[in-house]
């Protein structure tokens, strides 16, 4: 097991900063989120800042950007960082997609497969020199001239993570992916009966095995350096618990335990 810190700076003259304590105090990555700032900046100044930890978006939001721009983001932050930079995408749920961001919404575990596929085939095509030929539904690339392909790098299998909460993204990653973000609503019994069977029937379909995918398991925490402290944080983690468990397409983790209502 490892344990990772995912930060969320509001100044980015801090990533430096932030980054070097988290090695410092010896956990073994950094990730960020796509909240109220650019989840990919802050990593350009965590790679120059450290050595050894693993640096990733937990997660990037996948719809709003065009593969092609996300995988020319993806390859710069695997070279600077030397290979240690993890992708991890989310899909989002439908009204931040269309209200938000103002992008068109479709059924996102096909949408998100056909993306990781068309990250792979550009990541293909600039590391060999191969034509850039994939063809889905939604995504579709056929153009890559030398001008604009960043060329080789040292490290170009950059591994994809994918997040969810319901069954369906869970099995896309353990066909496609090498880890999953196991959203922070969950619960111990909801991990054990869907999550996990899931991801392990996606990898049978194609062949893989459970162990070919990583967990990285966000959970709530209520810290303190006195009750007064721990009652203020349990409030907090409180609201945001209440918060995910309005949001419909998480219904599934009141359900199991019977706590809709």
């Amino acid at each position: 097991m490892k344990f990772d810190v995912t930060v969320f700076p509001d100044d980015l003259n801090t990533a430096a900063d932030l980054a070097r304590a988290v090695e410092l105090h010896g956990f073994d990555g950094l990730w960020t989120a796509e909240a109220a700032h650019n989840p990919f900046l802050p990593l350009t100044h965590a790679a120059s800042a450290t050595q050894r930890i693993t640096l990733g978006t937990a997660i990037a939001v996948a719809f709003p950007r065009s593969p092609m721009v996300t995988a020319q983001i993806a390859w710069d932050l695997a070279a600077q960082s030397n290979g240690r930079f993890i992708l991890g995408l989310g899909t989002q749920v439908k009204a931040h997609i269309v209200h938000r961001f103002s992008t068109p919404w479709a059924a996102p575990a096909p949408r998100l497969r056909e993306y990781i596929e068309a990250l792979r085939a550009i990541w293909h095509t600039w590391q060999t020199g191969a034509p850039l030929r994939y063809q889905g539904e939604h995504y579709q690339f056929t153009l890559m001239t030398p001008f604009f392909s960043p060329g080789p790098i040292k490290h170009p299998e950059i591994p994809v993570y994918i997040a969810g909460v319901n069954e369906g993204l869970c099995r896309l990653a353990g066909e496609l992916c090498q880890g999953f973000h196991v959203h922070s609503f969950h619960t111990p019994r909801y991990l054990r009966e869907v999550i996990i069977p899931a991801i392990e029937a996606g990898a049978q379909k194609a062949g893989r095995s459970r162990a070919d995918v990583s967990l990285n398991c966000a959970v709530f925490v209520v810290p303190g350096r006195d009750e007064q402290e721990v009652r203020n944080n349990a409030v907090m983690v409180r609201s945001q618990i209440a918060f995910y468990a309005s949001t419909p397409s998480y219904s599934a983790v009141m359900d199991l335990h019977g706590w809709s209502d």
